[in-house]
């Protein structure tokens, strides 16, 4: 393929080095494993992801049957080139780092936008979501380890729950230095406006770059 393996195409190829199957088998697989922890997951991009590593070749059609009125099922089975890419990509993806640009940063580094108590109620509406988040990740950990599922099939739901925690920490101790007062910046902002607009002064500039009071 001329790019870089998605999740998505190396979830299939994971599967798929597991024994042969068809696109409806790994929807079951990915339920049952809850890949979806992980990997984005739609009906449609599967099918889709499908088709595009087997006409790269990485993956090949085993055969094609009909049960009843249900629609043709093609089962696939990984080739050596679709292993080697797989084991590349994987390689790369545990090894390099690669800048991300979560929502979440973009909201922080504006956040001077709202006033401080509707940061603060926002940023506590956000918490509730993150908990209702961990605690359904958590209940489907504890199923699969329960049902014999091994720790290392399910590092990816450590480091969910890990990343969810540490940001509902972040989130929780913020809400608490804005409602406290600790953290402010209403009767700065308003100055500094007030300046620009009878000076002519470029209130981003001398926001990042001229006081350090900036969010960024």
């Amino acid at each position: 393929m001329s790019r870089p393996l998605t999740p998505l195409a190396l979830a299939v190829l994971r599967m798929l080095c597991d024994g042969p199957m068809h696109p409806y088998e790994m929807q079951q697989r990915i339920r049952d494993h809850a890949y979806d922890i992980a990997v984005k997951i739609t009906h449609g991009s599967l099918y889709h992801s499908v088709e595009r590593l087997a006409a790269a070749g990485l993956i090949e059609p085993l055969e094609t049957s009909r049960e009843g009125r249900r629609p043709e099922r093609t089962v696939y089975a990984v080739t050596s080139a679709g292993r080697d890419a797989a084991h590349d990509r994987l390689a790369e993806l545990l090894a390099k780092p690669v800048e991300e640009f979560p929502l979440l940063g973009a909201g922080l580094a504006f956040l001077n936008l709202l006033p401080e108590a509707e940061v603060a109620r926002q940023l506590r509406t956000r918490a509730i979501f993150l908990e209702a988040q961990l605690a359904g990740n958590r209940t489907a950990h504890e199923s699969l380890r329960k049902q014999g599922v091994e720790r290392y099939k399910l590092i990816d739901h450590e480091w969910t729950l890990a990343r969810a925690r540490a940001e509902l920490d972040f989130v929780r101790s913020l809400a608490d230095d804005l409602e406290s007062g600790l953290l402010a910046w209403k009767d700065d902002e308003h100055g500094r406006a007030h300046h620009s607009h009878e000076h002519g002064t470029d209130l981003h500039s001398t926001d990042l770059h001229g006081t350090g009071k900036g969010t960024s």
